[in-house]
């Protein structure tokens, strides 16, 4: 797998444990995480999700399998109304390799907003879980990513082409169906890396929740027939050409060229549930804290076995990533933090690249919610309501943070270290 690849595929589908070096493993884990039935791996969750109360170890487990099952229910919807993935680096959300469906059912917009309800519910539920295990927990879980995965077609089945590892090499060539053999990753997740999954429940728990926030009908009725071409979407009989003449890349067709430029226009969304739009910051904010807490636990950590996310004393590349975390690039990534709470709270405002003088709130910007407008955020008039005088973020600091992470990028790093 490439390495930006590699680090897409675990932005989205994030890992867990297993079985134990330190702590006893619950045998349940090992039936959860090993399971090759959905009903098998329910009847594990449960269990786990009942001992979680009095058994740090279990609701480690638990949160990490609640998570996977909101990875499911997203795929299974998706799956459920013939998703077709778009490869794009601009859509990274939509490589999911969902499997084609012969007989998609029909997708509504209030369809759609249930799925998005019921992953970002799930989600909720996962972080709760994985915020239950105490800060010294001692957690040593191994996980071979070819052992655990989702149902993918709704079929009942886990398959080992629907493993966290056959998903993470179809992401790395370009979200198509996964073929051959999948490469053996496995790795030792410690309680460090509890704060890190729970951290990424927060970071989609914010995407979910801002989409919710609006109304997206017109979006939805006008451009989602690229993405359910077969769903009886509003368009589809008078946009959607003969299936030879698609094309896989969301730029490898002219339709889909048209339907992407579409989507981008009609992002003009009004408010319906403001209250979404505000946990979206605090979702945003809990991550913020939980990759301090991720962090401080990393450094604290005096062994150096099978690291998902290594600090400066676990020597070596890690073997996903093919990088090494030196000190200088946990400095950096505590100043991005720092940056990037500053912005939250309000304290520093976002530049705009034509308006000087004053820069946007955003604290204000998720508080104090009006309809979102992506082509007038961009060139300005929708965010001057949220616009102020003040300290504003510079170039020149961004650039000083970005120089700490080398050749590999910021980018590269972030999607990491979360």
């Amino acid at each position: 797998m490439t390495r930006i690849a590699s680090l897409l595929a675990s932005a989205f589908i994030l890992l867990v444990p297993l079985s134990s070096a330190r702590a006893a493993t619950p045998e349940a884990a090992t039936a959860l995480f090993e399971a090759k039935t959905v009903a098998a791996r329910d009847t594990a969750l449960s269990t786990l999700e009942a001992a979680a109360p009095k058994d740090p170890a279990s609701a480690y487990a638990a949160g990490a399998g609640e998570f996977f099952t909101a990875l499911e229910l997203l795929a299974s919807g998706l799956h459920r109304h013939g998703f077709e993935s778009p490869q794009s680096f601009m859509l990274p959300l939509m490589r999911l390799p969902v499997p084609d469906n012969p007989n998609p059912e029909p997708l509504t917009y209030e369809q759609f907003r249930a799925i998005l309800v019921g992953f970002r519910d799930r989600l909720e539920k996962s972080a709760a879980t994985l915020g239950s295990v105490p800060a010294d927990a001692d957690i040593g879980m191994v996980l071979d990513l070819t052992h655990v995965g989702i149902d993918l077609n709704e079929d009942g089945a886990i398959t080992p082409e629907e493993s966290m590892a056959a998903i993470m090499a179809s992401l790395s060539r370009g979200g198509s169906a996964p073929d051959g053999a999948a490469p053996t990753l496995t790795f030792r997740f410690d309680r460090a890396d509890g704060y890190w999954l729970q951290g990424y429940a927060e970071f989609l728990m914010a995407q979910a929740d801002f989409w919710l926030a609006h109304d997206f009908r017109s979006t939805f009725d006008g451009s989602f027939h690229m993405l359910f071409p077969r769903a009886e979407l509003p368009l589809q009989d008078i946009l959607v050409p003969p299936s030879s003449e698609t094309g896989s890349s969301i730029f490898s067709s002219e339709w889909r060229i048209a339907d992407f430029i579409s989507l981008v226009h009609l992002v003009n969304w009004p408010v319906v549930e403001p209250e979404r739009r505000q946990a979206a910051r605090r979702h945003l904010l809990e991550m913020i804290g939980l990759s301090r807490e991720d962090w401080k636990a990393i450094r604290a950590e005096t062994d150096n076995d099978r690291e998902w996310l290594p600090g400066p004393q676990q020597k070596g590349e890690n073997h996903l990533t093919g990088l090494e975390v030196g000190e200088e690039q946990v400095e950096a990534w505590l100043a991005t933090l720092t940056m990037a709470e500053d912005l939250l709270e309000g304290r520093v405002l976002l530049p705009h690249f034509r308006i000087t003088g004053k820069g946007i709130n955003m604290k204000r910007f998720f508080d104090e919610p009006k309809p979102f407008d992506l082509v007038l955020s961009i060139t300005g008039p929708a965010i001057a309501p949220y616009l102020e005088s003040g300290k504003i973020l510079t170039s020149e600091e961004f650039d000083q943070i970005q120089r700490q992470f080398g050749g590999a990028g910021f980018l590269t790093f972030a999607l990491w270290f979360n």
